[in-house]
């Protein structure tokens, strides 16, 4: 029933597809399995629910149009083959949902794009008027110009990232497995699925596996990271196989497909999603215990007199992390000072800020709406 309670209630839903399921064994592109997906995608769209797809494949689709197999390892070669692949993946859904009626749209993303708060913004607005045009868009991260610095990481990330954007009520993620199971069913014969997930916990990670597909970069500990981040907005996720016949069919009839993973009681609000899992740290802040104890347990604003370090170069309203003096991470927020000024008031009080600078932003180095203090098994997947 809490399935199914799920689904009844999901409007808005992102489906992610990975490379290895839209190949076969030998890394030909399957057409059999796209048909198959995008009829049920159909479905899903048809029942009057919104749909984003996050599809992989444009390194796949390059590879199989040049007639490589294998990995291919060099940067500027994986870009030049997505630059190949990507306009077929979007011809190869154009000719399937044209057949339906349904015109696509392409949406490539960067870290970048998600990074700067308005192009964040401007990126879900984008995709409401999508919406409101009857048109479905499909997001891919940008493999032709990305580089280290500005990769988003993977598409599973990528796709637990737009669904805190648009806000969905359900994310899907569709790979070569068929869920979660207790140890890696490709080496234990004795694996056994589990269904459901209350929280994506040490124990849980303990359960992944790693990534054996030469196209795709999501092994199941990636997956777990990006579900972990979903579940933190709130947002409830299923991991199934994508290799499956019918199987969105399937999990919007409310079927027990796959492994099923719960939100959060307590999901971050749209901006802290953002601040948590958007924008990237440019320096560091060390704090003292009492500052740290400050923050976790009693819902304060960052105050210079707890700091200790300072470690970076950003500048006000930049992202940084926040660590005790072990090195945990504690929090993340955005900074109303920038690390040179940070650096001439740290312990010291607010009352003491105008005196130092000659000016002032503020009593706070981070304002508490600016400041997202990360559990445990938030704090490993940031």
């Amino acid at each position: 029933m809490e399935r199914e309670g799920i689904i009844k209630k999901t409007q808005k839903v992102v489906v992610k597809i990975g490379s290895s399921v839209l190949t076969t064994d030998e890394g030909r592109i399957d057409r059999a399995r796209i048909e198959n997906l995008t009829e049920n995608l159909w479905d899903v769209i048809e029942s009057g629910r919104r749909v984003v797809l996050v599809s992989s494949g444009a390194i796949a689709i390059g590879m199989d149009r040049l007639g490589f197999r294998g990995r291919v390892d060099g940067i500027p070669d994986k870009q030049a083959i997505a630059a190949i692949g990507q306009p077929h993946l979007m011809a190869l859904y154009d000719a399937y949902f044209r057949e339906k009626g349904i015109q696509i749209s392409q949406i490539l993303l960067t870290r970048d794009d998600l990074d700067h708060r308005r192009r964040y913004l401007n990126a879900r607005d984008t995709i409401d008027s999508l919406f409101k045009f009857g048109a479905l868009p499909i997001i891919n991260e940008n493999d032709t110009v990305v580089v280290e610095e500005i990769k988003v990481g993977d598409n599973d990330n990528l796709s637990a990232l737009v669904a805190g954007l648009i806000q969905a009520d359900l994310l899907v993620i569709l790979s070569d497995m068929e869920g979660l199971f207790d140890k890696d069913p490709k080496v234990y014969t004795d694996a056994r699925l589990i269904p459901k997930v209350d929280e994506v916990d040490e124990k849980i990670m303990c359960a992944a596996g790693g990534s054996f597909s030469p196209t795709g970069i999501g092994g199941m500990t990636v997956k777990l990271e990006a579900i972990r981040k979903a579940t933190a907005f709130g947002i409830p996720t299923i991991l199934a196989s994508g290799k499956r016949k019918d199987v969105l069919r399937e999990i919007f009839s409310g079927k027990a497909v796959g492994t099923l993973f719960l939100p959060q009681r307590d999901p971050l609000s749209c901006k802290k999603q953002w601040i948590a899992y958007g924008v990237r740290s440019s320096g560091t802040l060390y704090l003292d215990g009492g500052a740290v104890k400050a923050l976790l347990y009693g819902g304060k604003s960052l105050l210079p007199s707890g700091v200790v370090r300072v470690s970076g170069s950003f500048e006000r309203g930049e992202g940084v992390d926040v660590r005790n003096l072990s090195e945990d991470l504690i929090a993340k927020g955005l900074v109303n000072y920038s690390a040179r000024e940070i650096d001439r008031i740290k312990g010291k009080r607010s009352t003491q800020i105008k005196e130092i600078l000659g000016y002032t932003y503020g009593d706070e180095l981070i304002h508490r709406d600016h400041l997202v203090v990360l559990t445990p098994t938030e704090r490993s997947g940031v």
